[in-house]
């Protein structure tokens, strides 16, 4: 069974890169942010909770997320394998997601980096703002996910180096060279 963290900083290229890697090893997909952003859509409590975070450029709890995860791992028993977009985020959550694989008799492959120098995330952030209008894609809230991936979600490489999963990948260049560099990563788990 095949399991990736697809990780990098807002504006990395996850997502693009999420839809190739779904079609090529037919995962389950697990996107915590298309799960969220589901969630404001129908205005639940969950999604209200998480819209006032999100658009201060916070990260939503990890009680909240897990459930999220929880319910989507358990909709898919049969599934060949699952592409985590967006989580882990932060140190604790990867202890999360390895004890939610663990109990499902499962563990990670690995964690697939996507490294991009942040002035030209912030040119891709701004572009997705203008091509998409997404709301949390403003100067002020960028700048601050990209103080909150730094403290809180960078130290998810520590903990992936040392179970020798974390696995850097260069995120600039087009689509296909940067999807080819990740399946050569994949290939090789």
């Amino acid at each position: 069974m095949l399991n990736i963290a697809l990780f990098g900083p807002p504006g990395s290229g996850k997502g693009t890169q999420s839809k190739k890697l779904l079609e090529k090893y037919h995962l389950v997909y697990i996107s915590t942010g298309d799960i969220l952003r589901e969630q404001i859509a129908q205005q639940t409590a969950l999604g209200l909770q998480a819209k006032q975070l999100i658009d201060k450029g916070h990260l939503v709890p990890d009680e909240l997320v897990v459930k999220l995860l929880e319910e989507k791992m358990d909709n898919n028993p049969k599934a060949d394998g699952f592409l985590f977009d967006g989580f882990p985020r932060t140190f604790e959550q990867a202890g999360i997601l390895e004890d939610l694989l663990s109990k499902r008799n499962m563990s990670l492959s690995g964690m697939i980096s996507l490294e991009v120098p942040e002035k030209e995330l912030t040119e891709r952030l701004l572009q997705r703002a203008k091509t998409q209008g997404r709301s949390d894609d403003t100067k002020e809230v960028i700048e601050a996910r990209f103080k909150e991936y730094a403290s809180k979600t960078m130290p998810v490489i520590d903990f992936y180096k040392g179970l020798n999963k974390y696995h850097p990948i260069n995120g600039v260049g087009t689509l296909d060279e940067i999807f080819a560099r990740i399946q050569q990563v994949i290939d090789n788990l």
